[in-house]
């Protein structure tokens, strides 16, 4: 599969970055075991759990929130919340449609409610509301229990965040390349399951919860424990009296869009991102378009395919957008990264890759996320929608730059291996190409598994001493960038 051929490349990679320095090794650890789906195996120490047992049936964190139950129609907020802001709340959601909204100031203008003012904008300008005939008072009823159901004192993974990821994906939609592609129940649950995608998110990772014995890891048997948990939050919402937007779907509808909002949830779990650039590299080198330059999805497989990666581009947006949001974006990120290694620090645990406050270096994490994960996603999605998003991709290059230029520099170790010419990681193998070197894998093993035994004079040569073609061919192709060295 191709994924597992860019994994194998990827692996390679970061086994370079991990020899360059201890910070290094440390971006390579935490990009290997949040995107590969490679959890480190260590021995444990026993953990009690950290919250108390409930019934295996039972969906934590559901709790009863003092909104206005008591809403009508007529009492329906311009913006779904009430403020003494309302006309600068306005301007600023004026740029609801464009890329880099300033969802802080949105925050602040909205009494810290900006996943319901943004979301009830985007159903008013989506028209959604008219075309699922959606009560205005029970979408509001239904946002602001959501929102109540994201936890503030979690520094990035909060309704900021979801809001900001909603936002994102209702712009991703709109590009021209797009234009009339999805239909509006396709729409409304993609947009629905960026709202929902983190909700009562604890501010730790899923191998966290698996580590800690937690409820959580123990109903979703370690399997995308929060990603499941974030799903059942956000369905289970909808039961809330006069909370059900959904009210006047026929069952079929209902069950189309549940279907569509779990894929689209499940595909947020960072562990599957390698299997979605693959599948995203794969449809750019089959795409097909109409005559006016849009895609062409004629099945469900790739409808939903598109929408995941769509989902999980806006979920990895931050490098895209203006430099003063991303920098409060990356604060807020290692933020909750330090305070997940303070926990696993007085539990005795292993502290997480990139989760040391004492080690971890900021500009580093970013520099290495761009370049191993979030260039790749962007640049395979730009080829997708050719040339919408181009503007995105140079905001996420000059935004690499600047982090880049944060580092201190410091003359390497004598005995560090340096890469002439190292780049940022791209995936330099077309699919066929991967698929000949597949076959050329395949040929190679049968051929060894038939050789005779190495003979007590024959010297072995080590694998690093003769690159592989591959290798080589990825080299090659790196043409843009700066080593992100020491």
């Amino acid at each position: 599969m191709a994924s597992n051929k860019f994994k194998r490349m990827l692996n390679r990679e970061l086994s370079h970055l991990s020899e360059t320095s201890r910070s290094g090794n440390q971006v390579s650890e935490y990009i290997s075991q949040t995107f590969l789906e490679q959890q480190a195996v260590v021995e444990l120490p026993r953990v009690a759990p950290e919250e108390t047992p409930q019934p295996m049936s039972q969906i934590s964190g559901l709790r009863e929130l003092p909104h206005s139950a008591s809403l009508s129609a007529a009492t329906v907020p311009r913006f779904g919340v009430q403020t003494d802001q309302e006309e600068q709340l306005a301007k600023e959601l004026e740029d609801t449609n464009k890329w880099g909204l300033d969802v802080f100031k949105v925050a602040e203008l909205s009494k810290n409610q900006p996943l319901t003012a943004i979301m009830f904008s985007i159903f008013q300008e989506r028209d959604l509301l008219k075309t699922f005939r959606i009560p205005a008072d029970t979408l509001v009823t239904y946002l602001l229990m959501l929102e109540g159901h994201y936890q503030a004192d979690v520094a990035y993974h909060n309704s900021l965040h979801a809001a900001d990821v909603a936002q994102s994906t209702h712009v991703l939609l709109a590009t021209p390349a797009l234009e009339g592609v999805f239909t509006d129940m396709e729409i409304l649950a993609a947009i629905f399951a960026s709202a929902i995608h983190d909700v009562d998110h604890p501010g730790v990772s899923n191998q966290f919860l698996i580590n800690t014995n937690s409820e959580l890891a123990l109903m979703y048997n370690d399997t995308s424990v929060l990603e499941n948990h974030h799903l059942a939050v956000g369905f289970k919402l909808l039961q809330t009296k006069h909370c059900d937007i959904f009210q006047n779907l026929s069952a079929k509808q209902r069950l189309s869009l549940r279907r569509m909002v779990i894929d689209l949830v499940l595909a947020t779990d960072m562990s599957k991102h390698m299997n979605l650039l693959a599948d995203l590299k794969t449809m750019v080198e089959t795409k097909k378009v109409a005559s006016l330059g849009v895609l062409l999805l004629d099945n469900y497989s790739d409808r939903i395919q598109v929408l995941q990666n769509l989902v999980h581009c806006a979920d990895l947006s931050n490098p895209t957008k203006p430099l003063p949001l991303y920098r409060q974006w990356t604060e807020r990120v290692m933020a909750e990264f330090f305070q997940q290694g303070d926990r696993e620090r007085e539990l005795g645990l292993d502290i997480s890759p990139m989760c040391d406050k004492h080690t971890a270096s900021v500009e580093k994490s970013q520099v290495g996320f761009i370049d191993y994960i979030a260039h790749p996603l962007w640049e395979t999605w730009a080829d997708l929608v050719h040339p919408d998003a181009q503007d995105l991709l140079d905001t996420l290059e000059d935004n690499r730059e600047w982090y880049q230029s944060k580092i201190p520099r410091s003359p390497p170790a004598p005995n560090s291996p340096q890469r002439a010419g190292l780049d940022r990681f791209q995936f330099g193998l077309t699919l066929e190409e991967a698929e000949e070197e597949e076959e050329e894998e395949e040929e190679d093993q049968v051929a060894a598994d038939g050789e005779a035994p190495e003979g007590p004079g024959t010297e072995l040569m080590p694998s690093e001493a003769s690159p592989t073609p591959q290798t080589s061919q990825l080299d090659n192709q790196r043409t843009r960038g700066k080593p992100f060295v020491d």
